[in-house]
């Protein structure tokens, strides 16, 4: 289950968790949506920026996920911000509540992806990084910049 995307195409990434978290562990869950949300997601009009995942009476839910409307969907489109259920196991659910309770961990949306025709959601088990963490990873990336612009000046 903790397993990186093996393929499929990407619909949705949010590259603000990496910056905001610690992912410890990865997790692919199943989404259950309506008709036209899916079709949405066909042509790629998702967006995960601001939405976070919460346990709620042993389901899984993702709250903020924006699914734009369809555009032929008429009276058949759905609340494009509605709560929408991920599909997971009962046992991954409950070590996923016990390590939040425990550990102060959080649950984050990483991707939204088909696969196998399929649309999946990779959440991730996370730990909030401190502002200090935060600028020390900015400086490692700055550093692998001017180490790699140094080498490709050096390679001409």
């Amino acid at each position: 289950m903790g397993k990186e995307k093996t393929g499929g195409k990407l619909i949705a990434s949010n590259k603000k968790a990496r910056h905001d978290y610690f992912l410890e562990e990865l997790y692919e869950c199943g989404i259950s949506l309506h008709g036209t949300e899916v079709k949405s997601l066909r042509m790629g009009k998702c967006s995960i920026k601001e939405s976070f995942v919460r346990i709620d009476n042993d389901e899984v839910v993702i709250y903020g996920m924006h699914i734009s409307p369809y555009e032929k969907g008429n009276i058949f489109n759905r609340d494009p911000l509605r709560p929408k259920k991920l599909l997971m196991h009962k046992r991954e659910i409950r070590k996923l509540q016990g390590q939040i309770k425990e550990k102060g961990y959080t649950l984050v949306p990483v991707q939204v992806y088909f696969k196998g025709g399929l649309v999946k959601v990779q959440i991730a088990l996370a730990r909030g990084k401190k502002l200090y963490d935060k600028r020390q990873d900015i400086a490692k990336k700055d550093q692998r910049r001017e180490a790699e612009r140094e080498f490709k000046v050096r390679g001409l």
